[in-house]
């Protein structure tokens, strides 16, 4: 073990259209949709996000909070670094169960921790794992199925900034979504930064990685799930439309919105009130807004 340690150590220092009223009583029928609307999606252009320097680790899990998460699932730590002399506080109660888990303890330097971090705030604290697994889509399925809800699933086109994505995830798991379907091409995956802005979030979160998206709302829709796009189109606003039922929720990418192909496989396009005159949103506010419309309506049931 403290051969293989060595060796990952080495290597971290080495480099809608159809917006008719939905009835779920009612069996899917085919559906015919209109052109779409080209107009401004829920997006912000001017977001600096450089994917250059955004790390790509898949490995590290990096942050107090988000290591205590990591200890606490099923996810295998190879070794816990903890800054030189920092013992105190949830430092000393990570410590505790990485001792518990007979995880490889090493107290370093904090010049060390922040060349691991790549730029992000560790806290004292950084975890290294094995790769994040991802699931099936018929694995969400079967985990609304198992707890007698119906589905929630969230759907991420093309979002590129981990940061966004790391904060989408912990909204999800704040509202009980089941799942989150992304694309394998053009989206950001489960790198350290978006470990750490999920707030651990990731442990309790179904990530599906897919090779078409299209293909797997064609699917979805074959199981009864309703498609839904966040898009400025939209005939109704987000806090109109009954969300209860199963569904899923499009989020498009932070710089093109939802691509016009799977925006003319949505069910319904429902746009997000805004009166001020900026009329574009961060991807993940408007995630956040839309997966609470869903708790709200759920919780109303």
């Amino acid at each position: 073990m403290e051969r293989k340690n060595a060796r990952l150590e080495r290597e971290i220092f080495s480099r809608n259209k159809n917006n008719t009223k939905r009835d779920f009583k009612e069996p899917r029928k085919g559906r015919e949709y209109g052109e779409t609307q080209n107009s401004q999606r829920y997006i912000d252009n001017k977001e600096g996000y450089d994917k250059k320097e955004s790390p790509i680790r898949e490995d590290l899990i990096i942050g107090r909070n988000a290591v205590m998460e990591g200890l606490k699932s099923d996810r295998t730590i190879e070794c816990l670094y903890i800054a030189k002399g920092d013992v105190e506080g949830s430092i000393k109660a990570i410590i505790n169960i990485a001792k518990e888990k007979k995880v490889v303890i090493k107290e370093v330097d904090r010049k060390k921790l922040d060349s691991m971090s790549e730029g992000l705030n560790h806290q004292g604290a950084i975890a290294l794992v094995t790769p994040f697994k991802y699931c099936q889509v018929h694995d969400i399925l079967a985990i609304a199925k198992e707890k007698n809800e119906d589905p929630f699933i969230i759907i991420l086109d093309e979002i590129e900034d981990p940061h966004n994505l790391g904060s989408i995830i912990r909204t999800a798991e704040l509202c009980g979504a089941h799942g989150i379907i992304i694309p394998k091409r053009r989206n950001v995956g489960i790198t350290s930064t978006v470990y750490k802005c999920s707030v651990g979030a990731i442990e309790h979160m179904n990530i599906a990685k897919v090779t078409n998206i299209n293909a797997v709302i064609d699917e979805l829709k074959e199981s009864g799930v309703w498609i839904y796009g966040a898009d400025i189109a939209g005939v109704e606003y987000s806090y109109q439309v009954n969300f209860n039922g199963p569904c899923a929720i499009i989020i498009g990418s932070e710089g093109r919105g939802i691509s016009k192909l799977t925006l003319k496989k949505c069910d319904k396009l429902v746009k997000i009130p805004m009166i001020g005159k900026i009329n574009s949103l961060n991807a993940s506010v408007a995630g956040g807004i839309m997966m609470y419309e869903v708790l709200k309506g759920r919780l109303s049931k």
